[in-house]
């Protein structure tokens, strides 16, 4: 089991894809949507040191950890913003998440409840993770990827890290055009309705491909897992990248 110490030293599942695909010190911008205490922030934050990343969590007292980890390992190139990226600009209720498996002794320092809160309402997941409890519901303030885009005047981002519980459809409409200027995706996705009327990965898949996307990483079982998707048009122009991503096709 993790502790934070662990977590942070642990590498990426996708440590070789990143390093393959992207110069490190090139990389300028890196949104971690769902960004929960933020440990992935910093972790993105060491791999892209010129990077700014900008880190979206709505739940204030996860901003408050991330605030806190940003200033226990040093992290200065990331900037914590209490929104949750959705379809539209304004408020939405926000399902809280919290618990502890059973079999977990008191010694292991994770908070294993605090990574499943969602926009939706909690449907199957509670049949996957009997233990996971949603006992409370709060307002939060929602803003749209191209909007917060272009009010921060960012012109592309390199890499979107999103793990938003069921709601990855809505962030990534809410990219409208901008979805052209993003480079490369990392995001959780389900073929279980764990939240009620939530897209699954084919959803989200038929999206990705019609927006210019290319799978090259799939982890997902049948209930659930995550996918790594390049923008066709800033990779696959050069013969080394195309054959890159032949290799990691026939790997995975």
């Amino acid at each position: 089991m993790y502790n934070d110490l662990d977590y942070l030293n642990s590498p990426l599942e996708i440590q070789k894809e990143l390093k393959s695909f992207f110069i490190s010190n090139s990389v300028k911008v890196v949104f971690d949507i769902g960004a929960c205490d933020g440990l992935d922030s910093v972790k993105y934050g060491r791999i892209f040191p010129n990077s700014k990343v900008y880190s979206f969590e709505p739940l204030e007292n996860n901003v408050s950890l991330i605030k806190t980890n940003i200033v226990k390992y040093n992290s200065k190139n990331i900037f914590p913003f209490q929104i949750a990226l959705s379809e539209q600009k304004g408020v939405a209720e926000f399902f809280v998440s919290s618990g502890r498996p059973e079999n977990i002794t008191e010694d292991v320092n994770w908070d294993f409840g605090n990574k499943s809160s969602s926009l939706l309402e909690p449907n199957k997941t509670l049949e996957v993770h009997p233990w996971l409890k949603f006992q409370e519901k709060v307002e939060v303030i929602t803003d749209t990827l191209e909007n917060f885009s272009n009010e921060n005047k960012i012109s592309i981002i390199d890499f979107i890290h999103m793990d938003v519980q069921g709601a990855e459809l809505m962030v990534l409409k809410g990219a409208g055009k901008y979805i052209s200027k993003i480079k490369m995706i990392w995001l959780e996705v389900e073929n279980v309705e764990l939240y009620k009327n939530q897209p699954l990965a084919s959803d989200v898949e038929s999206f990705l491909i019609i927006n210019g996307f290319t799978k090259i990483k799939d982890t997902v079982s049948n209930i659930a897992g995550d996918q790594l998707w390049v923008n066709y048009k800033y990779f696959f122009k050069k013969k080394i990248t195309r054959n890159l991503y032949l290799l990691f096709k026939k790997l995975n």
